[in-house]
């Protein structure tokens, strides 16, 4: 696992969700809470992160926001060939 800036974000707030659970319950369930956390949201942000990655292919146009095929944009390539 490749630790980003993000990540020292998120452990840091789920540090202070669980010291913040501490008054409520024992601190074993806190910290249950914020690892089970910290495992969700990076278990999601993969899923959509994959699913994205997929939708996109090879990029968006710039010009139209169309996406490319085969390194050309079905829109803006078409109307080239055309003029």
């Amino acid at each position: 696992m490749n630790f980003e800036k993000r990540d020292i974000i998120l452990i840091v707030g789920l540090l202070l969700f669980m010291i913040g659970l501490i008054p409520f319950m024992a601190p074993i369930y806190a910290v249950l809470i914020a690892i089970a956390m910290y495992f969700g949201i990076k278990f999601y942000v993969g899923v959509r992160k994959k699913s994205i990655e997929k939708e996109l292919g090879e990029g968006m146009c710039l010009e139209c926001g169309a996406k490319i095929y085969d390194q050309k944009c079905p829109n803006c390539d078409s109307l080239n060939e055309k003029l």
